[in-house]
């Protein structure tokens, strides 16, 4: 038995009945590389229940504390029924890429049933039509709840479920028993919470003193000048309340296209790329709908903190920071170093205040203020009046360099989806799977009610990209050297800054 932390619970309590909160993404596979040449649905069924034992996400439901007096449980709740959790569609014909992308939409779109483990996949065949791909593949499309799992969590269980070779018979798959946990009962939760609440000023204190002296250093930064915060962030289509229904749309590129340009213009990484053709896409699209603000637009990155330790365990481990993506330039060239300027700030003043605070502090979120004031804002579409924090998402969740295999079967590519929900209406996962890079965007119907546009729009930015990188000589200095990150001197944060490093210099 596990309580949720702060930041876990969180999820739960901001998912509204337009916004569900739930990650996830969808795979090609090629099953001529299997035994016999095919995958049948039973094995798949199998095979997902046989792996499942080694991920406590798949095999626990939520146990909620009386009157929501504190954060859930996590409780293995041994076998599950492996028939409500994997499902078996096929796409009419012709089956092609749109059409899996609208039946990906309508899935994403549904909530999930939290009376079971907080997770579903879906088997889609039928995808004879889908270009690029052989004929004969099917689709795997898996969402599992933000409460259990972030980005990284969520490779680490795609790892799992996935092989290195097309040889299905392996030591995961040695019989192992389901971990059974006996409920708690009521009165031990109500206990556990009264405990929890007498600690909690304690606990407040205690990360207050250690976060301050990095707070009181940010503050200062950024009053003196030498540390920036995103501010004036314009509200957009994007930025108002969610309907129950979604889009879901992607690209893939050639990673080695990507990579040229990061080359081309040292030392931008390849999470500025991606940022930057994501700008040049929602500035493309939003002037051909009229709606381009003056100020540029900004999106939320989240940041992996996950350390050593923290490996192979579920739950979030994530921070974030807000970086513009100067939507505000037309030049690709002059947008990309812009951007590139915007990242350094951003993970300076992030390594200034630690990473982690802000995760820390979430511990003390109070669960059914948090509840309320959720489906309060929904129902009055208060987001609609308040000015955004920030336009989008825009997540980088590396994948694997390397052919990973389901029950034999090639995966061709992934996809990674995420929310859209109130006020943050536009959610883009940037991935790479061995020679490919992909963008994947899930949004609003009714703020993209064109995605096979936007998806063009984000096409033309990264050619003009790529265009632009073939006129610069490697040897130019692009831009200045990056500022060297401000020392945070809280426990906090300290281990945090290596996190917001490593996972920003991709």
């Amino acid at each position: 038995m596990r309580q949720l932390t702060g930041l876990d619970a969180s999820f739960l309590y901001l998912e509204t009945a337009n916004s569900p909160m739930h990650i996830g993404g969808f795979s090609i596979y090629d099953p001529s590389t299997a035994p016999g040449g095919k995958v049948r649905f039973k094995q798949i069924v199998e095979h997902i229940h046989q792996r499942a034992r080694r991920v406590p996400a798949m095999t626990s439901r939520l146990m909620t504390v009386p009157f929501s007096l504190d954060h859930p449980y996590w409780v293995a709740d041994g076998d599950f029924d492996p028939e409500f959790h994997v499902r078996h569609i096929a796409l009419p014909k012709p089956g092609d890429w749109r059409q899996l992308c609208i039946l990906v939409s309508r899935i994403h779109a549904r909530p999930l049933d939290r009376n079971r483990p907080l997770w579903e996949a879906y088997v889609i065949e039928g995808l004879d039509d889908v270009e690029g791909f052989p004929k004969g593949c099917f689709a795997l499309f898996t969402k599992m709840h933000h409460a259990a799992i972030d980005g990284a969590s969520g490779v680490e269980i795609n790892s799992v479920l996935h092989d290195l070779s097309p040889d299905t018979a392996t030591d995961m798959d040695k019989v192992t028993e389901f971990l059974v946990e006996q409920p708690p009962k009521k009165s031990e939760m109500l206990w556990q919470a009264q405990k929890n609440t007498l600690r909690l000023p304690f606990r407040f204190i205690g990360i207050t003193k250690d976060a301050a002296p990095s707070l009181y250093n940010a503050a200062k930064g950024v009053i003196s000048g030498k540390l920036k915060r995103v501010g004036n962030i314009p509200r957009t289509r994007f930025n108002r309340n969610v309907s129950p229904h979604r889009v879901v749309d992607a690209l893939r590129v050639s990673f080695e296209d990507v990579r040229s340009i990061k080359n081309a213009f040292p030392p931008v990484t390849v999470n500025d790329v991606a940022l930057t053709i994501v700008g040049g896409a929602l500035r493309q699209y939003l002037l051909a709908k009229d709606e381009l603000p003056e100020p540029s637009l900004a999106a939320l990155a989240p940041i992996n903190i996950r350390t050593e330790d923290k490996k192979g365990a579920a739950g979030n481990e994530v921070s974030q920071m807000t970086v513009l993506l100067r939507t505000d330039i037309a030049d690709p060239k002059e947008r990309l170093l812009a951007v590139n300027e915007s990242t350094r700030n951003a993970k300076e003043l992030t390594n200034a205040i630690g990473a982690k605070t802000m995760t820390d502090y979430l511990q003390f979120t109070p669960s059914t203020l948090t509840a309320a004031a959720a489906r309060l804002s929904s129902s009055l579409s208060l987001m609609n009046r308040v000015t955004p924090f920030y336009n989008c998402v825009v997540t980088n969740v590396p994948g694997p360099r390397i052919p990973l295999y389901f029950c034999g079967a090639k995966m061709q590519v992934s996809f990674p989806t995420g929310p859209a929900i109130d006020s943050v209406g536009l959610f883009q996962a940037i991935s790479t799977y061995c020679d490919e890079f992909t963008i994947t965007f899930s949004a609003c119907r009714e703020m993209l009610p064109d995605p096979e546009v936007y998806a063009q729009c984000l096409r033309d930015s990264l050619a003009a990209l790529l265009e632009a990188s073939k006129h610069v000589s490697v040897a130019s200095p692009a831009v200045s050297k990056p500022r060297a990150p401000r020392k945070a001197k809280s426990a906090s944060s300290a281990s945090a800054k290596k996190a917001v490093s490593n996972e920003s210099s991709q």
